[in-house]
């Protein structure tokens, strides 16, 4: 199931290692286009509470859904519980589909192509025709 509720079966966190997790609002409901729910999404991956179990290397805040890449401290499942529970109180409503879908990277794949990958998806999905115009993203390698 791709959606599962912890990370897919067969995989365990490995701190210091990378994922690209994907989570999705339920019923894809399109929350992300307003301006101070999509703000509060973005704001919640610097969050102390989130940092103390990972470290944000890259993100996009989509309509419907958000791609995380997070270099891992602690437990995979319990940061992104932590970082949808806070979301969740920020917008003031209960707005995620269950579990989350997560990707881990391995040695050979290079970390900056899957920011790449990640912050290009406003462009995929043609919300804007120059990634500067989309203010929902970052990368630590700028």
């Amino acid at each position: 199931m791709p959606h599962a509720r912890h990370l897919r079966k067969g995989r365990c966190s490995l701190p210091g290692h990378c994922y690209l997790v994907t989570i999705v609002t339920s019923d894809r409901r399109t929350l992300f286009q307003d301006h101070a729910n999509a703000r509060a999404a973005a704001r919640t991956f610097y969050a102390p509470a989130i940092m103390l179990h990972g470290n944000t290397l890259s993100y996009v805040v989509m309509p419907d859904h958000i791609h995380w890449l997070v270099q891992l401290k602690g437990d995979l499942s319990v940061m992104v519980r932590f970082y949808k529970a806070k979301v969740t109180k920020e917008i003031g409503e209960s707005i995620w589909q269950r579990g989350f879908h997560d990707h881990a990277i391995r040695a050979e794949e290079d970390l900056r192509q899957a920011a790449r990958y990640i912050v290009a998806n406003p462009l995929r999905a043609g919300l804007v025709k120059d990634i500067l115009q989309y203010p929902y993203w970052n990368a630590v390698w700028l």
